[in-house]
């Protein structure tokens, strides 16, 4: 099948790769032009597991290209999938333009009938809105009909959500279009459900939603278990067996960010005001996470009493491991903070380091190539995103190098037996007791 992507960012690359990787003839189209010439060379221009490889075996087999040029990009595609991106207003709402743009550039370029998927995260009634910016630009005689399909990618695992993915939301209101869709996935081999466009757009934002209050709600349940003296990970254990529950996303920590829980958890929210709905509990979630990103410089203040002139080593970056974003990461919040608080912060990330310095409120921090620089002669250690590299390092030897032996650990990472091997350390986890030993 010829399928044409619009935009190239974590959905529209990971999408593309996917389904030239399982037959498709996919050609990805997007305006900035740098962008296009390293994808057409083979260079990924994001860091996700698995993508490298993917990019350079289809581009090989044919099967994948890339062009800023929409008449090319669009000349003979069976199925034209919308992946650009939908920034979020002050007012929490959605940017449409980019979604705009793009049902206007189809309807000046499609020259046959042709499948339009949005992929992007839209609030309910979107695609009904682009159909009608379509027809109102469209001059010809062959049938563009809308389709809503939304992404559920996790950036750090983009690849693997897509070919394995727990299941494919197809939203049409006609059955022999989303039977053409279902055909394009058929090769995947997962779960695909059927809905109404209108449903398959509410799915996506129920979904993020969901996720973004369970990461809230164990966050309270992980602070109140600090204050009566109970441990968070035996009773996320203990809770995780119900089949009802599950564990996933009950790791108590610092908050979620990245591109999609924050922006979509509030454009929810606009979507229920806007239709004089009072979604309380989506206010709460916010409320919760904002606070649970000041969490570890308030247990640093508890500690020390102040910080203006400690020197604070913050190790990770990225709103999560396994990705280079930095988008609402958490470390914006917490280094800015610090740094309110007349800290000296360094800080070190296996991958984030260049994105990170491209944000305004990373001015006054000090990057760092290894944990080692970054530690040295610190008073004190945020752990921030829990990247294997934290999990496994030599505990023992990287305090040795600090002013002060002590760890505020922001994502649990640390095993509690390791940290019982220190001969003098204080470690300072979410909502499980700390571990204070050798102190005076």
């Amino acid at each position: 099948m010829k399928v044409a992507i619009l935009g190239t960012g974590y959905v529209g690359l990971s999408t593309g790769v996917c389904l030239s990787d399982i037959g498709h003839d996919v050609i990805c189209v997007d305006l900035n032009e740098a962008k296009i010439n390293k994808l057409s060379q083979g260079i990924s221009p994001i860091y996700e597991p698995g993508m490298q490889r993917l990019l350079t075996k289809n581009i090989d087999a044919g099967r994948l290209s890339f062009t800023t040029s929409h008449q090319e990009g669009l000349d003979h595609a069976e199925v034209v999938i919308i992946a650009v991106g939908t920034p979020q207003k002050d007012d929490g709402g959605v940017d449409l333009s980019y979604i705009e743009q793009a049902g206007k550039d189809i309807a000046v370029h499609v020259k046959q009938s042709t499948i339009v998927v949005i992929k992007s995260t839209v609030p309910v009634g979107t695609n009904e809105y682009v159909k009608r910016i379509i027809d109102e630009q469209f001059d010809g005689n062959h049938s563009i009909e809308l389709v809503s399909n939304p992404e559920f990618l996790r950036q750090g695992s983009a690849i693997m959500d897509t070919i394995e993915a727990d299941r494919i939301i197809i939203g049409a209101e006609k059955k022999e279009v989303a039977m053409k869709l279902q055909e394009m996935y058929r090769p995947l081999h997962v779960p695909i459900i059927l809905t109404s466009i209108r449903s398959a757009e509410m799915i996506k934002y129920a979904s993020n939603a969901f996720l973004a209050t369970k990461i809230s709600f164990i966050n309270e349940i992980a602070n109140l278990c600090e204050s009566v003296g109970a441990d968070v990970e035996d009773v996320v254990k203990g809770m995780g067996k119900d089949k009802r529950i599950g564990n996933s996303f009950l790791q108590p920590g610092i908050g979620y960010g990245g591109s999609c829980f924050p922006k979509d958890v509030k454009a929810l929210l606009h979507t229920a005001e806007l239709n004089g709905f009072d979604f309380s509990m989506l206010k709460e979630t916010i409320a919760i996470n904002d606070s649970q990103r000041r969490l570890l410089v308030a247990k640093a203040v508890n500690r020390f009493g102040n910080l203006k002139g400690r020197k604070i080593a913050m190790l990770g970056l990225s709103f999560k491991p396994e990705t280079d974003d930095m988008r609402e990461a958490p470390s914006i919040t917490i280094a800015r903070s610090l740094i309110e608080h007349g800290a000296k912060v360094t800080a070190y990330d296996p991958v984030a380091t260049d994105n990170a310095k491209k944000i305004v409120e990373m001015d006054k921090v000090r990057f760092t190539s290894t944990i080692s620089k970054a530690v040295k002669e610190a008073d004190a250690i945020f752990i921030v995103t829990e990247w294997n590299e934290f999990r496994q390092m030599d505990i023992s030897e990287i305090i040795k190098k600090m002013k002060s032996p002590i760890i505020f650990d922001g994502r649990n990472c640390l095993e509690n037996n390791r940290i019982k091997e220190c001969k003098t350390i204080e470690y300072y986890p979410i909502g499980r007791p700390p571990i204070i030993i050798g102190k005076n």
